[in-house]
């Protein structure tokens, strides 16, 4: 099979933005008086979106209502903490440079809210994405495929051409129910084990492999 279009997952995929949201989440709990977490732990929360995250952190005895409140100045206090610490993973540059001098089709399909997706794939890898996606009203979460399939249709190529590139079991999830070809890394967040699991095609662990997949 000849592969024309990737599509990749942010967080935890293309780049280590880990280290913000530990600072932005707990100071958000913080602020609302509520327990901070361990970045471990805080990691373990990543991949389901915003508002899964928020869920999850904040105590069991939080109401939906005080939930809405904490994702709310989540997503307000964003520009505060901005990217200061996010950086790409080692050889996700010239990886995705090199796959677009190939005349590969790139997008970026995420579960962050997408103003913030667009930003950041804006700041790191300018002119690199043709399409960006994050979780919006048009946009549902992973592992809901109706994204991947636009995104995929965006790009002008087909189910059987594209493959989704992330690192949870999520994201091996969605590739599954649009039914393309799923790859998910070993750099990210979660363990090889689980996105087995999941059903993951294949497990790569370095950049430069993501060529070979041509």
């Amino acid at each position: 099979m000849s592969y024309n279009a990737f599509i990749f997952d942010c967080d935890g995929t293309i780049l280590d933005t880990l280290p913000d949201l530990v600072a932005l989440t707990n100071g958000v709990l913080r602020e609302l008086g509520y327990p901070e977490h361990t970045a471990s732990e805080i990691k373990s929360y990543v991949g389901g979106g915003a508002a899964r995250l928020i869920e999850q952190a904040t105590p069991e005895s939080a109401t939906a209502e005080q939930n809405a409140a904490a994702l709310k100045r989540w997503r307000e206090s964003y520009p505060e903490y901005g990217i200061r610490l996010t950086r790409p993973y080692e050889g996700i540059p010239e990886a995705l440079q090199a796959l677009k001098a190939e005349g590969v089709r790139l997008a970026v399909l995420s579960n962050k809210f997408d103003a913030a997706t667009k930003d950041v794939c804006e700041r790191f890898f300018p002119d690199i994405f043709g399409i960006v996606h994050g979780e919006s009203e048009d946009i549902p979460r992973k592992p809901n495929p109706r994204g991947l399939l636009r995104t995929i249709d965006e790009l002008g190529a087909t189910k059987e051409t594209a493959i989704y590139v992330g690192d949870s079991s999520v994201d091996a999830q969605v590739a599954q129910n649009a039914g393309c070809l799923g790859v998910c890394v070993s750099w990210g967040y979660n363990p090889v084990e689980e996105l087995l699991a999941a059903g993951a095609a294949k497990i790569i662990s370095s950049p430069d492999e993501l060529l070979t997949l041509l």
